[in-house]
């Protein structure tokens, strides 16, 4: 049986992980088998707690991104689709790498074109860094950074401009036109997943469409690599017990605020800071996406004595500062009522991008 494969990538704080969760859902109220697939430089990744509360199953390829571990790719896929008969696979790059086409659609056209459905990759683009960056802005981004940005939307088929709800008709109308004048020979998709306005048309497209990889973007490794560099990552996993019953919700919301603040006082661009607090089946999730202003809480008001958080920052400044920022306010918040105690942690700059593959042609579809 045939599997259809869809990428979704775009910078940090896009809001691709929310739309993934969210089409799978879909695609299974369908009645078809989903799978995902995530990805970062290192384990750890909140995106594979939060995905895993759904339906679908969920492989995660951690330790280098899919463009340098093309065989962890292939056997993250291998291990989805021999759980169950997989109809749809969904995998999500990390969010600062690019070169997508010419590293892992063109090599999967090339070698399981016969026995995947590769879809057209979608890049997510958030307004408010889009609108900077079509204006010739780095959007607060190193321009490194910035590099990485305009690239990803230069080799996407798509190109999808994710939480619509904070625009206005008529401003998402001229960021239309503008992003249409810059990439013409992209797709233009819109979509909230909040109100879930335009996720049925993007899915539609992305199901039934096997046009993947029509463009190969020509990138500059030096620049690629200093714009992945200039972010310091954490990826950490703690267990948090109160000395008595805690709202980890105001828990959430206390500590992105200092680290927000903290990042805002010293003009440290944030790529994105995301978290998730478990406690049983219930989550609390926080982002930060750039300055205080994007700060988002969602889930439930939980109250308990114990609870496990995971946490992904992704920020402008050397590890070892990131590290020592997040340390200081994690054992700080909460008036020294909740006890920390580290499960994993790992900080780190990422290295050069080295990939598997790196094709210079499109290679055609096979018709299976």
């Amino acid at each position: 049986m045939s599997t259809r494969l869809i990428f979704v990538g775009g910078f940090l704080g896009a809001g691709k992980t929310t739309l993934l969760r969210e089409a799978a859902l879909k695609l299974s109220q369908k009645g078809l088998h989903v799978g995902l697939i995530t990805n970062d430089q290192a384990p750890e990744l909140v995106d594979t707690v939060f995905l895993s509360s759904g339906n679908a199953r969920v492989a995660e390829v951690s330790g280098s991104c899919f463009c340098c571990n093309f065989k962890g790719l292939l056997d993250a896929m291998s291990r989805v689709r021999a759980e169950s008969d997989t109809d749809v696979l969904m995998a999500e790059p990390v969010g600062s790498c690019t070169d997508l086409s010419a590293t892992i659609l063109q090599p999967l056209k090339d070698r399981l074109g016969h026995d995947l459905i590769i879809s057209p990759l979608s890049v997510m683009v958030e307004p408010v860094r889009l609108r900077d960056i079509l204006d010739g802005g780095t959007a607060g981004l190193h321009p490194s950074a910035a590099y990485i940005y305009r690239k990803q939307m230069e080799e996407a088929d798509i190109i999808v401009i994710s939480m619509t709800d904070l625009l206005t008709s008529s401003e998402l109308e001229a960021l239309k036109e503008k992003l249409v004048k810059v990439y013409p020979t992209s797709i233009v998709f819109s979509l909230s997943v909040k109100t879930g306005e335009g996720l049925d048309e993007w899915l539609d497209a992305v199901t039934t469409s096997s046009d993947a990889g029509q463009r190969i973007a020509e990138v500059d490794y030096d620049v690629y690599a200093d714009g992945e560099a200039v972010l310091g990552w954490l990826n950490t996993t703690v267990m948090l017990r109160g000395k008595e019953q805690m709202n980890w919700k105001d828990f959430a919301k206390s500590f992105l605020t200092a680290l927000g603040e903290r990042f805002d006082s010293t003009e440290a661009q944030v790529g994105h800071v995301k978290l998730i607090i478990k406690a049983g089946n219930d989550y609390v999730m926080g982002n930060l996406t750039g300055n205080i202003e994007t700060l988002n809480i969602r889930g439930s008001d939980m109250v308990t004595a114990e609870a496990s958080m995971t946490l992904n920052a992704r920020v402008q400044m050397p590890p070892e500062e990131l590290e020592a920022n997040v340390r200081d306010l994690l054992y700080s918040t909460g008036n020294r009522q909740i006890v920390v105690t580290p499960v994993a942690w790992r900080c780190l700059s990422p290295g050069r991008p080295d990939p598997t593959h790196r094709y210079k042609n499109i290679v055609a579809e096979k018709k299976i």
